[in-house]
């Protein structure tokens, strides 16, 4: 997620002045106000807005049934503790029962309820749920699912007041967790990567997980500590098979720890338990680069430094949050230069002033015109890249920075069709990657190091789908697919596994499959845009076609939506998220500034790529 949905801190409003202003507004449920300036009264979908707090509101004697339903479903909205205010909608013995922290169901819009029929007659009535169901959130990780319809139920029950004097209304059960429409969610949370060391590797990925934005109801942790709390928690089950296991068994944050703030000098002190007390030297050093690459996501001000202490307070180690940088993953493609294809189908470089194009950046067989180019892919080290010839049937790779004849392709293919060839091909921080889209011999080719030979790569789970594009991710671990079945494209992520054998030979596949997008109807073109983010042209159901960011984990940012452009037919971005997005539409190249509009590069061109 980009910086505009990672800060916290907006404040704490919890004066008594202020929910006795919301009660006056309201006789149940609860209203919706910023941490300043003047109170306001809102539905609880008004936006995704970090400001606007949602302060519980009892339920007012004599409160209707309809009331109840309201109240409830509002005070689950809230930052409450421990949703005390939300229980109190409840019976004595579903409040036992109920567990908020146990899952989140996330909908498009507020769940909708519908009273049953025949009235309040009796003791026990029935109100139905409904809603768009978008995703589940279970602990921290977002599991996203294809919009289906939801359904769930709130049982009330006319119980004896505390006097004995009369009845009231209590729910007596309700769907286990929290059921939140995904404006009120992203409210509440926000998207954290928490990073992990690549299985025998040097090098990190990243793993979004959702931490509230402020205290949690339920633990009472600050972001800080939550999202270190999550990093202890381990990575997700899909990225455990291709992560080293992170910490001791058992390792965790000392027992009671709630808060965690940097000093004035930047140092954040992390008192870890008895598990964690014995891990000195570069285990700990990895630990303490994992905790400043995942604090870097939401901190404010930055944490400059940490000093990982043992259960009794004794130092264990410190790094710096410099030396925790330099294993990044923008690091690991630094380079600006925006790359593309230009109108004579050579390989070139887009000039630093508008509308100009840098003809030294690109020597060797690609910038002389040895072959007639259709799409490239520059390798992360910026200095050799891969071309796949204008007809689609021939793979090369070749230096960019000296002079040298174009030598025989890595590899050809014999589709009789140009679409059906060779896609455009994409980088991991070592080997070349590319798929044959040819209808009777379908492959995705791996080449080590960017040479020959070819090895085929299994793809687990295509169920007759065809991989029309693809995009490796710079730890090397995940790939972007772009995938067509029955006229329709969507967008899949596959973990990317390597095994190596005793007589040193590494076998690769891609694994288990997960909708990226399940939102869009349709795909066209992809690009990685963060540690963990996509940027992917494509459209909803019955929309039309728009430029926008998704998580891995299928959400969407809540700054997701980007100008409109006409006509897009490819994007290029980079995990470094400071670099500008660029895409080819009918006014040729085009990027977009820091709040502005898109703006020209250059006029004729196609494919533009950064390193990767």
């Amino acid at each position: 997620m980009g910086a505009e949905g990672r800060r916290y801190g907006q404040g704490r409003a919890t004066r008594a002045v202020a929910l006795l202003v919301c009660a006056a507004f309201v006789l149940a449920g609860c209203a919706s106000m910023p941490d300043s300036g003047d109170v306001e009264q809102v539905r609880a979908t008004k936006g995704a807005d970090s400001q606007v707090r949602v302060y519980a509101v009892p339920p007012r004697d004599g409160a209707r049934p309809q009331e109840i339903v309201d109240g409830f479903l509002e005070a689950m909205t809230s930052d409450d503790p421990s949703y005390a205010t939300a229980r109190k909608y409840l019976t004595k013995q579903w409040t036992k029962k109920w567990r908020p922290e146990s899952l989140t169901t996330v909908l498009t819009e507020a769940p909708e309820s519908a009273a049953p029929p025949g009235g309040e007659e009796g003791d026990e009535l029935s109100y139905a749920l409904s809603g768009e169901l978008i995703a589940t959130v279970d602990r921290h990780e977002y599991k996203s699912v294809v919009p289906a319809q939801y359904g769930g139920a709130l049982r009330l029950v006319r119980q004896n007041t505390p006097d004995g004097k009369g009845k009231e209304w209590r729910i007596d059960a309700a769907p286990q967790g929290l059921v939140l429409g995904e404006s009120d969610f992203l409210r509440n949370h926000l998207s954290v990567n928490k990073y992990y060391w690549v299985a025998g590797q040097n090098t990190v990925v990243a793993d979004p997980v959702y931490i509230r934005q402020r205290q949690d109801p339920m633990t009472r942790m600050d972001p800080v500590a939550q999202a270190l709390s999550a990093l202890f928690e381990g990575p997700a089950d899909w990225l455990t098979p291709v992560v080293d296991a992170p910490f001791p068994a058992g390792a965790g944050l000392r027992k009671g720890t709630t808060s965690l703030t940097p000093d004035d000098q930047g140092e954040l002190r992390v008192p870890l338990n008895d598990k964690a007390s014995n891990v000195g030297g570069t285990p700990c050093k990895r630990m303490a680069t994992q905790m400043l690459l995942t604090l870097r996501e939401l901190a404010a001000p930055r944490v400059e430094q940490v000093k990982l202490q043992r259960a009794d307070g004794s130092p264990l180690c410190v790094l710096t949050a410099d030396q925790a940088d330099a294993y990044a993953l923008e690091r690991v493609s630094p380079g600006s230069n925006v790359y593309f294809v230009d109108s004579d189908h050579r390989m070139a470089v887009v000039g630093t002033k508008p509308k100009t194009v840098d003809e030294t950046e690109v020597r060797g067989p690609f910038g002389d015109g040895q072959v007639k180019i259709g799409t490239v892919a520059v390798a992360r080290g910026m200095h050799r890249a891969a071309a796949v010839s204008q007809d689609g049937r021939s793979l090369y790779a070749a230096s960019i920075v000296s002079d040298e004849p174009l030598a025989a392709p890595l590899a050809q293919s014999g589709a009789p069709r140009a679409a059906d060839r060779f896609s455009a091909p994409s980088w991991d921080r070592n080997d070349l990657w590319v798929a044959d889209r040819n209808p009777t011999d379908p492959r995705l080719l791996r080449f080590a190091g960017g040479k020959g030979p070819a090895q085929a790569v299994d793809v687990e789970g295509l169920d007759g789908a065809r991989i029309e594009s693809l995009r490796v991710s710079a730890d090397g671990v995940r790939m972007a697919l772009l995938l067509s079945k029955d006229g329709k494209s969507t967008l899949q992520i596959g973990r990317v596994e390597r095994h190596t054998d005793a007589e040193g030979r590494t076998t690769v596949s891609v694994v288990e499959l997960r909708a990226a997008a399940p939102r869009l109807e349709t795909v066209t073109a992809l690009s990685w845009a963060g540690p963990s983010r996509l940027v992917v042209v494509g459209k909803e159901t019955g929309g039309v076609q728009q430029v926008r960011y998704v998580q891995t984990d299928g959400s969407l940012t809540p700054a997701g939506g980007l100008p409109g452009l006409n006509k897009v037919s490819a994007v290029a971005a980079t995990e470094d998220e400071e670099q500008l997005l660029v895409a080819v539409s009918d006014d040729g190249l085009v990027r977009l500034m820091p709040n502005a509009n898109w703006q020209t590069m250059v006029e004729k061109g196609t494919w533009p790529v950064y390193p990767g």
